[in-house]
């Protein structure tokens, strides 16, 4: 009989998106894709997405993405639709207990969770409804994984140190493709370490590792008298009241908004 593959040897699919900005709070999504692939050496599926963010794309995150005002008036679709469509395929995922790849989850995940809030009065968890997103993110893992290693872990780093190629940076699908990719090398390498894990237990451990990475930044960032502050939520940042900062999650009045 046959042993059942590893994780990162089976059906994965992968996430990523392009956006006006990097605040998960304000900015938009402006292109997203989802890309999937059965086994390391199976037929790739991809899905895209082009959405008019009803915002004019700053010249920064035009310079990283490419993608211009122009083409999303022209062949953009509504943020409403293309929000909602990308929650369904990923709780199609989600429900049939496919491992997603999300670099960097908590930003992802959470500006389309706040995409849902602000073009559908609805949430990434209510589309989700009881199907929970088993989510697997390379930069935590690697950070567990090789926790003393110098440098950046951009997903341009890690795809090179981990030898994966990366063409055409910041398309959305090229930059999904490449994080499945990224992946799989990254449990092949760290097979005794990641291998063994069911994809439930390595979504439980990655969001007690990204807390302990963060608390270690955190206190980087203090002890350098550098005032940010790091979210420890994986990998999904709760949203939280505008008034008052409370989690929307928490029974609460907000003297604020009164």
């Amino acid at each position: 009989m046959m042993e059942s593959p590893h994780w990162y040897e089976g059906r994965l699919a992968s996430f990523d998106t392009e956006t006006t900005g990097v605040d998960v709070e304000q900015d938009r999504v402006v292109s997203a894709a989802l890309v999937l692939q059965s086994a390391p050496d199976a037929p790739v599926e991809r899905l895209s997405w082009l959405a008019d963010p009803g915002i004019p794309i700053p010249d920064g995150a035009r310079a990283v993405h490419g993608i211009t005002d122009e083409q999303v008036r022209a062949h953009g679709r509504s943020p409403a639709v293309v929000a909602a469509e990308i929650a369904r395929a990923l709780a199609e995922q989600a429900r049939a207990g496919v491992p997603l790849v999300v670099m960097n989850a908590p930003y992802d995940l959470t500006l389309l969770d706040r995409e849902l809030r602000r073009h559908r009065q609805s949430s990434l968890a209510s589309v989700l409804a009881d199907a929970e997103l088993l989510v697997v993110d390379p930069r935590v893992l690697d950070k567990h994984v090789d926790r003393y290693r110098k440098g950046r872990r951009t997903l341009t780093d890690l795809c090179a140190h981990y030898g994966v190629e990366l063409a055409d940076a910041h398309d959305a699908g090229a930059d999904a493709w490449a994080a499945l990719q990224l992946v799989r090398a990254l449990g092949r390498r760290h097979r005794t370490a990641l291998g063994d894990l069911t994809v439930g237990e390595l979504h439980r451990r990655q969001a007690v590792w990204h807390a302990a990475q963060a608390r270690g930044l955190q206190n980087w960032f203090d002890r350098s008298g550098t005032p940010e502050h790091v979210d420890r939520s994986w990998p999904l940042r709760p949203a939280r009241c505008a008034g008052c900062g409370v989690p929307l999650a928490t029974a609460h009045r907000c003297e604020s908004a009164a």
